[in-house]
């Protein structure tokens, strides 16, 4: 009786201490996955930044050259305001499910890998 008491007690130490190993293993593996996802998010949102910042100074540019060319300065930035006013009405009413679904794959695989 003693020996199969001391079977079961060493199954149960067993048993909690591969919880407690599968558990480490689970929060090791997270931790990976969002050290991978933010190095990879850091760089992203640095180009992001900078692609912003050229397309604003961009399009000021060729708001003043229209608005020059127009003889008004805001009719320039008028017309470049309602160019993508227009843009921004065809994404959100024909585009908006296309692109929600590319960016939630992008999410999702960058969460499986």
């Amino acid at each position: 009786m003693d020996e199969n008491f001391k079977a079961v007690e060493l199954l149960l130490e067993k048993a909690v201490d591969y919880g407690k190993n599968g558990f480490e293993l689970a929060r090791l593996r997270s931790v990976e996955k969002i050290s991978d996802i933010a190095s990879s998010l850091i760089p992203h949102s640095v180009v992001l930044i900078l692609i912003a910042s050229f397309m604003l100074f961009l399009n000021l540019g060729l708001a003043f050259w229209l608005g020059d060319i127009l003889g008004k300065t805001f009719y320039g930035l008028l017309i470049v305001a309602g160019f993508y006013g227009i843009c921004g009405f065809i994404l959100h009413f024909f585009l908006y499910k296309w692109f929600k679904r590319v960016v939630g794959n992008y999410f999702i695989k960058m969460l499986l890998n």
